[in-house]
């Protein structure tokens, strides 16, 4: 008994002590990886929030030094709706970029918050500023057509790490991506698009990693 005991863990029981925390450490990570999966399967996520654009106010859209340089004031109003009576949500991460034809144009961050049961959050986030694109024969044509229209499409994304909270508990971090495809009126104070903007719903690309 005491060889093959010997032949199993060597020479003394570290390699047996090893082995168990090994197999508790695997236990332990099992359990977890089952209890995520069946709160996934239960109260379904994907479900749970809905992003919306309620509001959105373009008031300065265009291009100078030679078509390179975008300058551009943006600013939304972004819903945030949990429906959930007992799921609440910690937003630990909301990073909103604007893009216009594939092209980054800026990046606003929201502060972490956390949302409770059956309410709907609103935040704002602003893109001012100046930025270099490069735009293709394609693409400024686009532009073109979109500034005689006065309307733009531009699109937001929200990069996101956000925890449920059940109870006590807290689930591991989610890190969803949500699609936002807006057209946007160019409003100022000489005129601008007759078009009102329309609410917009977003997309969500769930991550259970």
């Amino acid at each position: 008994m005491a060889g093959k005991y010997g032949r199993d863990c060597g020479d003394g029981c570290c390699c047996c002590l090893l082995k168990l925390l090994f197999e508790i450490i695997a236990a332990v990570l099992i359990i977890v990886g089952i209890a995520a999966l069946v709160f996934w399967l239960i109260f379904r996520p994907v479900n749970l929030v809905k992003f919306h654009v309620t509001e959105a106010e373009l008031t300065q859209f265009n291009l100078t030094a030679g078509n390179s340089v975008l300058n551009y004031d943006l600013q939304l109003n972004l819903t945030i709706r949990n429906p959930n009576k007992k799921i609440g949500v910690y937003y630990d991460r909301l990073e909103a970029r604007a893009f216009y034809e594939d092209q980054r144009f800026s990046v606003a961050d929201v502060a972490p918050f956390y949302q409770g049961h059956k309410t709907t959050s609103v935040v704002s986030p602003v893109f001012a500023g100046q930025q270099v694109v490069v735009l293709g024969a394609t693409d400024l044509s686009g532009f073109n057509a979109d500034k005689t229209a006065g309307v733009f499409n531009i699109k937001v994304k929200l990069y996101l790490r956000l925890r449920f909270k059940l109870g006590s508990w807290k689930t591991f971090r989610f890190k969803p991506k949500v699609k936002c495809s807006l057209m946007v009126p160019l409003s100022s104070n000489n005129g601008g698009s007759t078009v009102k903007f329309q609410t917009t719903k977003c997309d969500i690309d769930w991550n259970i990693f």
